[in-house]
Order: structure tokens, then sequence, then C-alpha cells
């Protein structure tokens, strides 16, 4: 018998209903990684529960906090999914709640103070009689899958199993294991063109924007956006190297120790900037422009620009608070004018948000569907436990161990940067305006 047209056969699986949880922030293409999974399972009998809002109401789950359908969850059927695979948001919504955040390493699973949180977790997955979970998030909702997995491996013996497997989720694209993210080239897109819109009013106006778009930790997106969007610039933590790397003293907050930090020299990053500015005047006849810098940057700040600022419940500086594009373009501005004795309109805007849930690009939904479908082969056909479901060359499904992504010691993951002088690195420097250092 021909197969080549036929799907693949019904299996008997220990998995009979099977819980789907978002966290963290939104990326294009999340109802394709949920729909395409949710349907793998459904077409095999299988129970599917949508568990609302990440892990927040999880961790409401009581004695007086039953879970509730509606409320806490929903049944995702057939009919629910009509039309789903392209559609914007989040069918389940998503939230940053971390039910791992006291856990910092291996010995702190023993610990029933440190674990609570995770225990109400389990305890509302079991209460629900889930037999497998399905996360999907970045890198901080890795770490929380993981964390998951490693606490049930100290319950007592005969306790119920739920098996973890994580899809990676992050316009940022700094993840290890995978090469592209979905949402990522959705996300590129949209700010590639809201840059191109911004240089049509810079060209009109003679001006220049300093654009501050999302990337915490690595420059995919940013040099990305400024790949397609034909930025005059891009910066990002992978350049804070050579001349425009620094250190300094500081105090650790939580031990007291002094530390030495490593920060960026943002007066050379700063001339550089304008050195841009006034090379594309001299040798291009071009009095405006976009410079693209990746959020990240913030944390690279000398500490007189971040004092202050909060802290999320992942350690990570609360960007939001910092305007980042506006700070660089003031100190641009003067350091122009000390450069070329002129003036020149330097307008700082923050994108990002507005990409996280733009309609999905035909690629970011196949790329999304095929991870769909990879949590279904993982859990039912492989039957594995405690991996990240990848995609490489022709969408080709992989299954990643989370100890190969987390490390044991820390419980914490590896950012991707990109590889400094990598030919992706290589191709931003091909396409800007090309100054001397």
């Amino acid at each position: 018998m021909n197969t080549t047209l036929s799907r693949p056969p019904q299996m008997e699986s220990n998995v009979h209903r099977v819980a789907i949880l978002f966290a963290g922030g939104p990326a294009p293409a999340a109802n394709a990684v949920i729909s395409t999974a949710a349907c793998s399972f459904l077409r095999n009998n299988i129970e599917v529960l949508g568990i609302m809002y990440g892990y927040s109401c999880l961790l409401e789950y009581g004695p007086d906090h039953p879970m509730t359908e509606g409320r806490d969850y929903i049944k995702i059927t057939h009919s629910v999914l009509k039309r789903t695979r392209n559609t914007q948001g989040i069918m389940i919504g998503t939230a940053r709640a971390n039910p791992g955040k006291g856990i910092s390493e291996p010995a702190h699973l023993k610990d029933p103070e440190r674990t609570k949180q995770l225990k109400t977790v389990y305890d509302a997955l079991v209460s629900l009689g889930v037999d497998a979970l399905i996360s999907i998030g970045g890198d901080d909702t890795l770490k929380t899958a993981n964390k998951l997995k490693l606490f049930q491996e100290q319950l007592p013996e005969g306790s119920p199993h739920i098996p973890v497997v994580h899809l990676p989720k992050t316009i940022d694209n700094d993840y290890m294991g995978i090469d592209f993210t979905f949402g990522y080239f959705t996300a590129v897109e949209t700010l590639a063109a809201e840059i191109r819109n911004l240089l049509a009013d810079a060209e009109a106006a003679q001006s220049y924007f300093v654009v501050e778009t999302m990337g915490r930790s690595a420059g995919w997106l940013a040099y990305g956006a400024a790949i397609a969007g034909e930025a005059s610039l891009v910066m990002s933590v992978e350049d804070v190297t050579g001349m425009y790397e620094a250190s300094e003293q500081t105090t650790d907050p939580t031990t007291g120790k002094t530390m030495i930090r490593r920060v960026m020299n943002l007066d050379q990053v700063v001339k550089r900037i304008a050195a841009t500015m006034r090379v594309r005047e001299e040798a291009e006849n071009k009095q405006y422009g976009v410079i693209v810098l990746a959020e990240g940057l913030a944390e690279y700040l000398p500490s007189e620009h971040i004092e202050g600022i909060p802290r999320d419940d992942h350690g990570h500086i609360a960007i939001s608070k910092l305007n980042l594009s506006r700070l660089f373009s003031d100190l641009i501005g003067k350091e122009y004018t000390k450069q070329t004795g002129k003036s020149r309109k330097i307008t700082g805007l923050q994108l990002g948000y507005e990409s996280r849930c733009a309609r999905p690009q035909a690629f970011d939904v196949m790329l999304g569907s095929q991870l769909g479908v990879g949590a279904y082969r993982a859990l039912v056909e492989k039957r594995l436990d405690g991996v990240m479901v990848s995609v490489s060359g022709q969408l080709d499904l992989n299954y990643v161990p989370f100890n190969q992504l987390v490390d044991p010691a820390t419980l914490v993951t590896v950012v991707r940067y990109i590889e400094p002088d990598s030919d992706f690195h290589r191709l931003a420097r091909f396409l800007e305006t090309y100054v001397h250092d």
C-alpha cells in the first residue's frame, strides 16, 4: 500500500489527557503551535486541556480554590481549533509567573519551602488528571520545565509522574538547541517595516531616529530588523568588545562583596554612532538615518545609569523602566555637535511590543506547526520526558534533553549569542556606512 498520502496511524499511549501552557512574552505563530499540538493529540483520542495564563492559575490552586474550567483552563476541541493556526494572539493567554524562582541549585529541590510553588503546580495538574505537560516559552520557562521535572524525581515512589516536553519560544531567537524560534521572522519583518517608515520620515526631515528593539540577551532581533529595514547602524551586546568594553568596581547587592562588573565603554560607543552620522554626510551625502540598538545593552550601562532600576522575578533589569533610546539620543546629539559643530534632530523610539502578536508569516506558521506536532511525537511516539523539541534543516524534528540545555549546577540556561565575525554578524557590517575605528 502506498503510504505517501497517509497520516501516521493512531498509536497506543500512556497519555490520555495532556495539558498545554504558554508562558512569558507573546510571539507570532503561538496559536499555530498550540493548535497543531492539540490537533495531533485529539486525532489520537487524547484529551487536551489549555492551561490559562501560564503558571499563574496553577499557582492559585488549593483546597479552597480548585481548578475551574473556563477560569483556570479550557478543554481544547476540534471546534475550538477551527481556523486558528494563522490567528494573532494566544488562545490560552500568557503570564510571567515563575514557580521555580526560589530554586537556584539542585540542593534546593529537597527544601519543602523552596519547592512549595512547584508542588502547587504539580498538585494542580494531578487534580486535573493530566498525564503529560507541554510547556511553551522562553529560556526562563525552559528553566521552570526542567525544575518541574527534577522536582518530580524527588517525590515518593508511586507518586503520579507527569512527563514534561518543552517547545522553545522567543522572538529574540537566542535559544540554544535550535536555529530559529517561531515568531522570529514575523517580528523581524514587523520591526523592519517600522524602520523603513522611519527612514522615509528621517530623510524628509534630515533627521535621525535611534530605535531600541527587543532583545534582552542577544542581538538576533536587532540585527535582523536592521538588515531587513536598511538601518544605518546596529549595535547589540555582542558588540561590547575591544574598545567598546570597560569594567567597573561595584558591590553585589546580595552578598555585599566587591566585584568587577563588565560594562560598555559608553563614550566610545557614542563616538562610534556619531561618527557614522558624520561619515554618512561626508561620504554619502546622507543627512538622515536610523540607528538600531538592542535593549540588552541596558544591562551593560555603567552603574550610574541603572541605579534604582528594579529587576523582575528572573533577575532581569526592568528595561521598560529605562528608556535606552532616549538616553542614547541625548548623548549622541551632544557628540555629533562636538564632531561637526552642527546640531541635528535625533529622536529616540522603543519598538518591540507591536511585533509580538503580529499576524504570523508563512514560515513561522510552518515552523510553529512542526514544533506542535513534535510535542505529540515526543510524548506519544517516542515516550520522552524532559526534552525540548527542536527543528533543523527541512523542518526535521530533534529532541534535545534538558540536561544539554541547562547548567546542572546552577539550573540556568545558556544564551545563544550571534557569533562574533560570523557571516550573519558581518552581513550587517557590510551593509552599513563604513567608518574607520
